[in-house]
């Protein structure tokens, strides 16, 4: 493939579009709301310990309920993760995350849509997408998208 001034011009345009997503409200709010977490030790701590917990988790998983650590493993994880999803930093974390995400989706399906109709855009809740092809087109065609 040879490099053209039109490959130069959609490159430029490409970069452009970067900084102006990368420094949006959005981005910004998603950034402070990343500080917030890991410039706590608490929390950081918190994190790692979660993450180990997670690992014994998939090691019991392989055995299930034969594991002899099964039950304690089971509740300790969910002590632990029910802890992380109620700190208020990590809640705004992930809500940030969530508003990142829906901004991608929607200029990734203004860029498609540019190109052409037909072009399709995976986005990253399909239950929550506003196309009118919600079950996905594997559906047998009982969804009545123009895919």
């Amino acid at each position: 493939m040879m490099m053209t001034d039109e490959w130069l011009t959609i490159i430029e345009h490409a970069e452009e579009l970067t900084d102006i997503l990368l420094s949006s409200e959005v981005v910004e709010a998603y950034k402070k709301a990343r500080e917030a977490v890991y410039s706590d030790e608490v929390l950081i701590k918190s994190i790692k310990e979660f993450t180990d917990m997670k690992e014994r988790y998939e090691e019991v998983q392989r055995f299930g309920r034969y594991h002899p650590d099964y039950h304690i493993v089971m509740k300790e994880i969910r002590l632990q993760k029910r802890a992380l999803d109620l700190n208020e930093q990590v809640a705004a974390l992930r809500l940030a995350e969530n508003d990142v995400q829906q901004m991608f989706d929607e200029v990734s399906s203004i860029i498609a849509k540019s190109v052409s109709e037909s072009v399709k855009v995976p986005v990253g809740n399909a239950f929550f997408s506003n196309s009118s092809c919600s079950s996905g087109c594997g559906s047998g065609g009982s969804c009545s998208c123009s895919a």
